[in-house]
């Protein structure tokens, strides 16, 4: 199982590339449209999705409990759509929620400013002006996005395996040579330690997602890292008991074998609604 994520400039074609190698490889294509739909299954409204997505917060949303939803959910959705085989994954910070993978091929896609400009004025129908604050606005965005929700430097070519620069090549022929890249550097050992890592941010993320979303357990921060059937949960919380019941409802949960706590008690802490 190989994992391809695409992240992309606006008007660099990274979207194209990626639906043409959906399309060679018969890998499932997981873009905006998709994950929106399993965002709206977790209970995600479209003002929330629209307020975080590939954005950086504003300086109250940054501060919500929303916030911290949003990461949660877009990881959960992740995870669980890959873990049912070889995927394509468009922006949403794919290279950073997937860097643990040895499976992974994390592609970027960026174009010269006058060409997306053009690009943007012809799709848009607008003056060139206007095309060049929408191309502003969504670099700056991005570039936001990755910073705030993963520590990453979008614009680095360093976190990426390949970089294209889009006026060269039509999407056919860059989605082959990222194919036969794929094909180069994911062999069959890769590809199992890629299912079992996978599997182990799936456990992770389930961990959490019982603890503060079903059980409701007042715990902040809570990341839950796993090792096989090892689960250690990381966060910050009021109370002792809070850290019990926690760990109860990660004991209890299907696939862990054994829970331990790194919580921090913090007394009086609060997050805002």
């Amino acid at each position: 199982m190989a994992i391809i994520t695409i992240a992309r400039e606006l008007a660099a074609l990274g979207e194209e590339v990626a639906r043409e190698l959906s399309r060679i490889t018969n890998y499932k294509l997981i873009d905006k449209e998709y994950l929106e739909k399993r965002l709206t299954d977790y209970g995600l409204s479209a003002d929330k999705r629209e307020r975080y997505d590939e954005k950086k917060p504003g300086f109250w949303a940054s501060l919500s409990q929303e916030r911290d939803d949003y990461l949660h959910f877009l990881k959960a959705a992740l995870f669980e759509e890959t873990t049912s085989g070889d995927c394509i994954v468009v922006g949403r910070g794919g290279a950073a929620v997937f860097k643990a993978l040895p499976s992974l091929v994390a592609v970027k896609f960026v174009s010269p400013l006058a060409l997306r400009i053009e690009r943007i004025m012809k799709s848009y129908g607008c003056d060139e002006r206007h095309a060049l604050q929408i191309v502003e606005e969504s670099d700056h965005n991005r570039i936001g996005f990755h910073k705030y929700f993963f520590s990453m430097d979008w614009a680095d070519p360093r976190s990426y395996d390949l970089c294209f620069n889009s006026t060269k090549g039509d999407s056919a022929q860059v989605a082959r040579i990222i194919d036969d890249y794929r094909k180069t550097i994911v062999d069959k050992a890769k590809e199992e330690a890629g299912k079992r890592r996978l599997a182990e941010l799936l456990l992770g993320q389930r961990v959490v997602t019982e603890i503060v979303y079903a059980k409701k357990v007042p715990v902040h921060f809570l990341e839950a890292t796993a090792d096989g059937g090892r689960i250690i949960l990381h966060g910050v919380a009021n109370t002792q008991a809070a850290i019990d019941a926690a760990l109860a409802a990660a004991r209890a949960l299907p696939g862990v074998a054994e829970a331990e706590s790194a919580i921090q008690v913090v007394q009086e802490f609060t997050v805002m609604p």
